[in-house]
């Protein structure tokens, strides 16, 4: 059975070896993960996920944070190697950082007391579709990416650079690119473990 979404799916992977030959322009990357964002779900359509788009000089400057914040964190002998993961991420074409917006959960919070506790769970869960949706959107034009989490560390250093709202509350960072390196072979555990079906 042909499925077109299903297929942009397979085509998300992790991508480490990232260069900076991008196979479309900034200004659609751009449109591609504006529309990707824009249309994921999310609980009462509360829209919450936000998104910086870091290029060039500026994605740049975000791993160079990142750096100078575990220089700090990690044991000296053993940064070297935290040290060449991270300009892995830095050699790409760019970075999309995803937030989600607080005031949007405390307003729906307040609006809807019934659900309080779980607007914060149903702000991740969009993040995390936004986070794929993305991932996915890239993809499916030939652009690598992964994601990584280094937040809450560098979230001040991050807020402070980028003019960031304090309501934004920083949840993960995409480092993107050309691919660079093959795709070693994904593997699966048995379905009969993850799945249960019922006629």
């Amino acid at each position: 059975m042909d499925n077109a979404f299903l297929e942009a799916l397979k085509r998300r992977r992790t991508q480490y070896a990232l260069g900076r030959n991008l196979p479309v322009s900034h200004e659609a990357v751009t449109t591609l993960i504006q529309e990707a964002i824009k249309h994921t779900p999310s609980s009462f359509n509360s829209q919450s996920s936000r998104a910086v788009i870091l290029f060039g000089a500026q994605s740049i400057k975000l791993w160079d944070i990142v750096k100078d914040t575990l220089r700090k964190m990690v044991p000296a002998d053993a940064f070297a190697a935290t040290e060449k993961k991270v300009n892995g991420f830095a050699a790409g074409a760019g970075t999309v950082l995803f937030f989600e917006d607080q005031d949007v959960v405390k307003g729906l919070q307040e609006k809807f007391p019934l659900y309080s506790d779980n607007f914060p769970v149903w702000s991740e869960q969009a993040g995390g579709m936004a986070q794929l949706s993305v991932w996915s959107t890239l993809a499916n034009v030939g652009i690598g990416a992964s994601l990584q989490h280094y937040n809450p560390v560098i979230d001040e250093a991050v807020a402070k650079e980028w003019n960031i709202p304090a309501n934004w509350k920083l949840r993960a960072q995409m480092p993107f690119g050309s691919n660079e390196a093959p795709f070693n072979e994904k593997t699966f555990m048995d379905d009969a473990q993850r799945f249960r079906v019922h006629h």
